[in-house]
């Protein structure tokens, strides 16, 4: 069978815009922390996509989709280095729909998957991380916690190999592109790292409030971009169901980011710029599994939904004490667990996931399913998470010190500065000063 040249180039399109909302994702945390941590918090996000993108090739695709082990747990190693998959016969599209795409193209598409997944992990954390024991983390979570359940939720039988895994085939939870694996996956572990790492010096006491607003609504925006390669990508084909799902996607968005402001209007008083774009975040994260099972008033429903729980979840790290420093666990754990639950309630038969939720007669078994998998991963990600987290602590430490801490990590980590705006006193014009490192003080 000859690759569908306008199926593979969907999805090695879709992969590009994939691969864009990493940096959209630095952006949207860069704004949203202070001036002093801009920088390493956007050097979180590219340290992950240069990591992840070489572990990927080496031994994350085959572990992901390699033939099952045993127990729909973890794939084998027949594809490590991406041994024999240069030049194969094509995969089959999504559902039968797509001609097929050469192996590479949907390698390509996966990698960009596991790149965000790992870097959503670090708002969590922003400006009291060791970007060394980030990189550190970032690593040893993927191996054991990411590629696994990519292979648990999106390996289905017989697409790349004979066997998969558990959630996709014998569980047949719906996520068509990363409620579960992604969204879940990372706010359980972001949940896990903000109690090991503890909370910022003057959590609760002074203000945190976001550098650079605008900075934020960039980062949203091609996070929105970005996000029709994530779910209309997700049906590897050019199709109908990529149809379904990009517009399932805008409409949820929309709907997300209008209930997030309505909320914040009735709560607070007004409505506000980072509230527009964390509600876009929120829907987005919202109508990723479900994207292909609800037809678009179904989507705006998620989205309206996830809008006003999201908008009201960030508010629990003060009632509850835990420093998630960007909301990663009120948006994405919060948003995704919403998105994957509804399925089973707004579901509809006529879209081509081909399933009826409670709403539609379809009665209480998807949505068992649903919480299933959904449960399954939350406590997965965060069990392992909070081991992994807490060793790094012990050991070479993950939390900088508190001087670190109040001078800023990008001076201390990075020897740079997000901002060398410089001061103006008596007429004329001084530079800030720069950073002296240990070379230039012994002279060398």
């Amino acid at each position: 069978m000859t690759p569908s040249s306008g199926d593979t180039a969907w999805v090695l399109t879709s992969a590009a815009l994939v691969l864009l909302m990493t940096p959209g994702l630095a952006l949207f945390y860069g704004g949203m922390v202070r001036a002093k941590s801009v920088l390493n918090m956007m050097m979180m996000s590219f340290g992950a996509l240069g990591l992840i993108s070489v572990l990927w090739v080496l031994y994350g695709y085959t572990l992901a989709f390699g033939d099952d082990v045993g127990g729909g747990l973890v794939g084998n190693f027949d594809f490590a280095g991406l041994s024999g998959l240069l030049s194969t016969a094509p995969l089959g599209g999504a559902e039968g729909e797509a001609a097929g795409i050469p192996p590479l193209a949907f390698v390509g598409f996966q990698a960009v998957f596991a790149i965000i997944t790992v870097a959503l992990i670090s708002g969590a954390i922003a400006d009291r991380a060791k970007f060394g024991s980030w990189m550190v983390f970032a690593g040893v979570w993927a191996t054991v916690v990411y590629f696994p359940v990519a292979h648990w939720v999106f390996a289905f039988d017989g697409y790349t190999a004979e066997f998969g895994g558990w959630i996709a085939n014998d569980l047949k939870a719906i996520d068509f592109a990363g409620g579960t694996a992604v969204h879940i996956n990372a706010g359980a572990a972001a949940l896990a790292l903000a109690l090991v790492l503890g909370k910022r010096i003057g959590f609760g006491k002074e203000p945190m409030r976001p550098h650079n607003l605008t900075l934020v609504m960039v980062g949203a925006g091609l996070l929105w971009f970005g996000w029709f390669g994530f779910n209309a990508g997700s049906a590897l084909g050019a199709g109908d169901i990529a149809s379904v799902a990009w517009i399932n996607t805008l409409v949820a968005t929309a709907a997300a980011s209008l209930a997030w402001l309505a909320t914040e209007k009735v709560r607070d008083g007004h409505a506000t710029s980072l509230g527009a774009a964390s509600g876009v975040v929120a829907g987005l994260v919202a109508i990723t599994p479900a994207c292909s099972s609800v037809n678009p008033v179904g989507a705006i429903a998620v989205g309206a939904i996830a809008g006003v729980l999201c908008a009201l979840a960030v508010g629990l790290k003060f009632k509850l004490g835990y420093d998630d420093s960007l909301d990663v666990v009120g948006v994405h754990l919060v948003g995704g667990t919403v998105g994957t639950l509804l399925i089973g309630i707004l579901a509809t038969s006529a879209a081509p996931a081909g399933v009826d939720g409670l709403l539609y007669g379809g009665g209480i078994d998807q949505l068992w399913r649903q919480a299933v998998a959904a449960g399954a991963v939350m406590v997965f990600s965060f069990v392992l998470a909070y081991v992994i987290g807490l060793a790094i602590e012990k050991t070479i430490g993950f939390r900088v010190d508190n001087d670190t801490e109040v001078t800023g990590v990008d001076l201390t980590t990075h020897a740079e500065s997000a901002y060398e705006l410089g001061s103006v006193t008596g007429g004329g014009y001084r530079a800030a000063p720069a950073v002296t490192t240990t070379k230039e003080k012994v002279g060398a």
